[in-house]
């Protein structure tokens, strides 16, 4: 999963890219959001919520629908 911090580096395409990988291999429906400063409240799929730091990137991962 880290091979892509190095190759993307626009935020955008960072979410869009982890997105993509999650909906083909675990089913869809997941939403990303990556940034270095953010708030949220989301509702999501029991078992399915992330929340990881990974180099500069602050990155929220979950399943929902």
């Amino acid at each position: 999963m880290y091979s892509w911090c190095r190759k993307i580096t626009l935020e955008r395409d960072i979410a869009c890219y982890i997105k993509k990988e999650c909906d083909h291999h675990f089913k869809p429906t997941w939403h990303c959001i990556v940034g270095k400063n953010f708030g949220s409240f989301i509702t999501h799929d029991e078992g399915s919520f992330i929340y990881l730091f990974i180099n500069k990137f602050t990155i929220l991962l979950f399943k929902s629908g």
